[in-house]
């Protein structure tokens, strides 16, 4: 009997090829056997009341320098399943989908037709060999309140700075939905000493990108991630370029527009994405929402794509005195099509809360201790104008709004503030930044400045230096968070603690620690 521990473990045993019976198309794939293709494991997404997206990646070599994971140039044949149990005997839909090369053999099955806020599980079937089993939630109907939100979120992980743990450990937790926020990759060549060795040198192509997420996809921990609960994700700058924005790069790189069209095309190929989300060349419309009944919407949002370039200095990550630049009223970070996208999304919502799945630090910080004052122009206080815009918004329309942010691999947690310039001014929402799974090593709870950072910003309510993730339990009447923190990812295996626990009433847009 496969158990819940099953997705755990990995794999299916050879006793269950039986369960899928026989066809056509599983002769077809008998001819050429592959060996082991499911190393990639599998991954679902995109849940709406009645589906999800299922994927997975056929790569019985990931580490095959061409990016294509040793297959063959050849279509296969991949058939799938999802059942109402965890052995598979109410299987519910069966089909086959081709996996092909110019999509790096990877799979997208969209479905419908299911019951809304059930639970699923999903398999594959490649010649002879079988997937790991992978659990999928469904989201509640519109209107529909019976089934909570249990939700968890992280960000950027890197490969060669530490143990993927904080995945296994979310894993552990079994949520419903699980939001990655940036830098699922790291497009950077080797460091001078790794914890442990990434393939490759630096993504500048598509197939240095595809070997990249080929490695990520095949680390166990994150398997299991993917494996328990359905995933959406957005991007930030890694997973393209260090500190790009809009069509400028960090570095001059003439062919940027094409290494930016590699690179989007292999994100797709990587992950549980519907094909509306599918690359032409170098553009790729990320920003959506994710609806959880009456209890939350999520609107997954592209920091990158479409800003401004950075203010004051054009380089990104500076911090730095005030300018000007960065008040500019026609200045953006969302641009304009996706401001007008999410003010409309605001205007309509019915939902108890709406949460902001995004990359980049969105509350006002003062950086320098001391009488000065210096501001990074990487996030939105490089963009005041598109700050207060949304701020307006969500203050217009009276919205319960939860900022999600991840990219400064930390723990963070605040207010944001309808003007920041005005010292009486009200809250109109709250944000939560996560830490980052493994970037910038095994960090600390606090910095020697921590104490005198959040004193220089008295609507910044807490901080803690390790990985991590954080969980949230949102239902309508409350959401309680808890950020979650390792006290190492430079050896595996670390346990994961609670670093500051909050709950969030509708109505009250404040931390209230528990």
């Amino acid at each position: 009997m496969i158990t819940r521990r099953a997705l755990f473990a990995g794999g299916a045993s050879a006793g269950l090829a039986a369960a899928l019976g026989s066809s056509p198309v599983q002769a077809v794939a008998r001819r050429a056997p592959l060996s082991d293709p499911f190393q990639l494991g599998v991954a679902s997404g995109e849940p709406t009341s009645d589906g999800a997206v299922l994927w997975t990646r056929l790569a019985p070599d990931p580490l095959a320098l061409d990016g294509l994971g040793g297959m063959p140039a050849r279509p296969v044949p991949v058939q799938w399943q999802i059942a109402k149990d965890e052995n598979f005997k109410h299987v519910v839909r069966r089909g086959t989908e081709i996996a092909r090369q110019e999509e790096a053999h990877s799979v997208h099955v969209e479905l419908g037709g299911l019951n809304s806020g059930a639970e699923y599980f999903y398999r594959f079937r490649a010649g002879n060999d079988i997937s790991d089993i992978g659990r999928t939630v469904t989201a509640p109907a519109r209107g529909g309140r019976g089934r909570e939100l249990n939700l968890s979120f992280t960000s950027c992980a890197d490969y060669q700075t530490g143990w993927f743990t904080p995945y296994r450990r979310m894993a552990e937790d079994q949520p419903d939905l699980i939001a990655f926020l940036g830098d699922y990759i790291y497009e950077y060549g080797d460091y001078k000493y790794p914890v442990r060795d990434q393939a490759g040198g630096e993504c500048l192509d598509l197939a240095g990108y595809r070997l990249r997420h080929a490695q990520h996809k095949a680390d166990p921990e994150l398997r299991m991630a993917h494996a328990i609960a359905p995933w959406v994700v957005v991007w930030d700058d890694h997973d393209i370029e260090n500190g790009w924005a809009g069509d400028i790069p960090e570095q001059p790189d003439p062919p940027f527009l094409k290494r930016r069209a590699d690179a989007f095309r292999a994100y797709y190929e990587n992950m549980p994405l519907r094909r509306a989300q599918k690359p032409d060349g170098s553009s790729l419309r990320l920003h959506r929402t994710i609806r959880w009944g009456a209890v939350a919407n999520l609107h997954l949002l592209d920091t990158r794509q479409y800003r401004d370039l950075y203010a004051c200095t054009g380089r990104s990550g500076t911090v730095g005195p005030d300018c000007q630049e960065r008040f500019a009223p026609n200045r953006t970070i969302l641009g304009q099509e996706q401001e007008a996208w999410l003010d409309g999304e605001l205007k309509g919502s019915e939902a108890t809360w709406d949460l902001l799945g995004q990359q980049v630090f969105m509350m006002e910080m003062d950086w320098v201790n001391g009488a000065g004052k210096g501001y990074s122009n990487e996030g939105w206080d490089g963009y005041v104008a598109s700050r207060d815009r949304l701020a307006t918004a969500i203050d217009t329309h009276k919205r319960n709004a939860v900022v999600l942010t991840g990219d400064v691999h930390s723990h963070w947690a605040g207010e944001i503030k309808r003007d920041y310039r005005d010292p009486e001014s009200k809250s109109v929402a709250v944000e939560l930044v996560t830490t980052s799974v493994t970037s910038a090593g095994n960090g600390l709870d606090e910095y020697p400045n921590t104490q005198d950072l959040l004193a220089e910003n008295p609507h910044v309510k807490f901080f803690n230096g390790r990985r991590g993730y954080v969980r949230a339990r949102i239902s309508d009447r409350e959401m309680k968070v808890d950020f979650r923190s390792l006290a190492r990812v430079t050896e595996p295996y670390a346990p994961a603690y609670t670093s500051g626990s909050f709950v969030i009433e509708p109505g009250v847009p404040a931390l209230n620690p528990t």
